[in-house]
């Protein structure tokens, strides 16, 4: 199963396990610049702690340049070429009977997620959808369970914090992850850095406003390290998926 250590593919493969048992089940990361040092950290140490295979394979959706164009399709061409790497060079490889991944039912009723395009051209499966499994559902599934990120919250590939139409490459993905290393490095719950050229957009939590404000001359200094000239705190707080919501012509109060 496509494995990212969040709360949807760690309460799918504590469920895999108990039900199919550790030698047939085997959880793959997909590493590639837009996987942040921290989540791939976290993938790796949940997997341990489920006592599950895991299998880290690199991928090239960089290379694509439709991923790097970054259209609001972009997330369809990066679970395109994981889906691809699984299925032509793993499923033999390693005796697949089948692939899936962690969509729930509030994802499936999304009208932002390409990516669930890809996971159909490619018949992976999609266990907590297909259950009716909600996000409070799955997380709930997943303290019965005892998995570690069942509290934890979403974290989206890096390439999320580039606007629409404005290039991904390597190089801000990692401004992007390293300014936000800095903000975390405070303490937060939870952050965004939007990559807007020069521009750095600091979106936190609420309650968590005024730890950034009051570490604002660290920031400044850490991320005009990164290469940003300007540093910025988006008072309205962290607004998940608002570049996509936008590019759609939808809107969102903020999650």
């Amino acid at each position: 199963m496509a494995f990212s250590g969040g709360v949807d593919s760690s309460v799918l493969l504590a469920l895999a396990l108990r039900e199919l048992g550790p030698d047939r089940v085997l959880a793959i990361t997909g590493v590639s610049p837009s996987l942040a040092a921290r989540d791939r950290a976290r993938a790796a140490g949940v997997a341990e702690h489920l006592g599950a295979r895991l299998l880290e394979v690199r991928t090239h959706e960089i290379e694509r340049e439709d991923y790097r164009r970054n259209g609001p399709d972009r997330c369809f061409f990066c679970k395109d070429e994981l889906f691809s790497v699984i299925t032509d060079e793993l499923v033999a490889a390693q005796g697949l009977d089948a692939v899936a991944y962690g969509e729930n039912a509030d994802d499936a009723l999304r009208p932002d997620r390409p990516g669930a395009g890809a996971a159909t051209a490619h018949r992976v499966l999609r266990p907590l959808a297909d259950a009716g499994l909600d996000k409070a559902a799955v997380r709930q599934v997943g303290r019965w369970l005892g998995v570690p990120t069942a509290e934890t919250p979403a974290s989206p590939c890096l390439a999320s914090r580039i606007p629409h139409h404005a290039e991904v490459t390597a190089e801000k993905l990692a401004q992007v992850e390293g300014a936000e290393d800095a903000v975390l490095a405070l303490g937060v719950a939870e952050v965004r850095v939007r990559h807007h050229g020069d521009v750095a957009r600091i979106e936190v939590l609420p309650d968590d406003l005024a730890t950034v404000l009051a570490a604002r001359t660290h920031l400044v200094a850490e991320l005009r390290r990164l290469g940003f000239r300007h540093v910025t705190v988006d008072l309205a707080g962290l607004q998940s998926g608002l570049f996509t919501l936008d590019a759609l012509g939808l809107t969102r109060a903020g999650s």
